[in-house]
């Protein structure tokens, strides 16, 4: 009985621990595979539009794609201007988010699920009918431009539609929401004592603040950082819809790519490209963590 009891335990355990692998393999590791395999053929017309990767019984995998991605400047400026707004739209979404964060996690117990609920309230509205009715609020004839006319602020309509400006605005008000909530679980976690023991020594608000609240408030700041940043980078719908033709950013490029000249090679070395640059360094943070954590006890 006791043999079974132990053998029935080694099961489950093997299947807690095996299912979030499992699901690594089928969901990312082998489209990954698939998606690499790709960039190593050539492009061809037919269906799928790029040479098989065996062919006459021998491999026929080239490093040409990843080749020109070197030398033709668009991608690397794509990538960079990527980069750029990811960034600075993550930096804003972390000065807007803490306060928001921080009101709700030092609010009332009875007041903090109504203003978690305003906060993911917008994602109950399609992703693509949000950014679009900026188009509406932005353009000349907007909404915005009509108000500043009207209250004296502008003798003129302002440019605001098809602007990096724009774009930034869209990716503030999409991804906010993924700042404020990393933000206010770990400021939810902090111990009041703290601060009450702080301010007890004499520390002022502020002071208590600053060598309290927003150390111990770095792991959701850092995570909601990441939850902005990385999705930015990859942006399609923004830039399309509220950017101009100028705004080059890697989405862009890669939708260009596979849909419109049909390079699917191109598009997955690419893609295999930006992932590497964006994993890589997270990989590299996460095992200084690790070694520190380690270190430490």
């Amino acid at each position: 009985m006791r043999a079974r009891t132990s053998i029935a335990s080694g099961l489950g355990r093997r299947l807690v621990v095996g299912t979030p692998f499992f699901w690594l393999v089928v969901f990312f590791l082998a489209p990954f595979a698939i998606v690499f395999g790709i960039s190593l053929s050539r492009s061809r017309f037919g269906v799928p539009p790029y040479e098989p990767l065996w062919q006459n019984g021998a491999l026929a995998a080239r490093l040409d794609n990843y080749a020109f991605l070197l030398d033709d400047p668009l991608y690397l400026t794509a990538l960079l201007n990527s980069l750029e707004i990811a960034a600075l739209s993550a930096a804003i979404c972390l000065v807007l988010g803490y306060p928001i964060a921080l009101g709700v996690a030092r609010a009332p117990k009875s007041w903090r699920a109504p203003l978690l609920l305003a906060v993911i309230l917008p994602f109950w509205t399609s992703f693509l009918i949000r950014v679009y009715a900026w188009t509406g609020l932005l353009k000349k004839e907007g909404l915005i431009n009509d108000a500043l006319i009207w209250l004296g602020l502008a003798a003129e309509p302002i440019q605001m539609l098809q602007t990096d400006f724009a774009v930034h605005l869209g990716i503030v008000y999409s991804y906010l929401p993924f700042m404020v909530l990393p933000l206010y679980a770990s400021l939810e976690r902090q111990d009041m004592s703290l601060l009450e023991a702080a301010s007890d020594l004499g520390a002022r608000p502020w002071r208590a603040f600053l060598t309290i609240t927003l150390p111990l408030s770095l792991p959701g700041a850092l995570a909601g950082f990441l939850l902005v940043f990385i999705p930015a980078v990859g942006e399609f719908v923004i830039p399309e819809l509220l950017g101009d033709a100028g705004t080059a950013m890697i989405g862009k490029v890669l939708w260009t790519e596979f849909f419109n000249n049909r390079d699917w090679p191109l598009a997955a070395a690419l893609a295999i490209t930006v992932l590497t640059l964006i994993v890589a360094p997270l990989a590299w943070l996460e095992h200084l963590r690790l070694k520190r954590s380690e270190a430490s006890q």
